[in-house]
């Protein structure tokens, strides 16, 4: 219970304030995915996107892990209750807008034509993630 009167609910808010932290969320939906894809999918620096993804992290809403030379991406709920929900309904709402489907749509076609795109070559396909139950919900 500790770690729910500790969160930093102003750094996610913080987190949630940045097009590009959403945009990011928004291709991560319910998968984890190599930093690769965010790369060709957002067509901005590697250096820029690690740094959106290190906020992302330190807010307490992704988190990271290592396969070879490959960083994996995924979301995590927060373990407070507010701020659970405010993630889920801000991932419903970028659901629905046009902008961030565009993203997904480029995703999807990266994701069944890699070899296509040279900064893709040899990286792993994004996994879907099973939902666990949530204590939160």
């Amino acid at each position: 219970m500790a770690a729910k009167r500790t969160f930093n609910i102003e750094r996610l808010f913080q987190a949630l304030g940045d097009n590009t932290r959403l945009r990011l969320l928004n291709l991560m939906g319910d998968q984890e995915i190599c930093v690769c894809y965010f790369v060709e999918i957002l067509g901005g620096p590697q250096p820029k996107i690690s740094r959106h993804l290190a906020y992302l992290r330190s807010a307490g809403i992704i988190s990271a892990r290592r396969e070879g030379r490959w960083m994996h991406y995924r979301i995590v709920m927060p373990p407070h209750l507010g701020a659970s929900q405010i993630l889920r309904q801000t991932l419903d709402w970028l659901q629905e807008d046009k902008g961030m489907q565009a993203d997904r749509a480029r995703l999807a076609k990266a994701c069944c034509s890699p070899a296509k795109y040279a900064l893709l070559e040899g990286a792993p396909l994004p996994t879907v993630i099973p939902q666990a139950p949530c204590e939160t919900c």
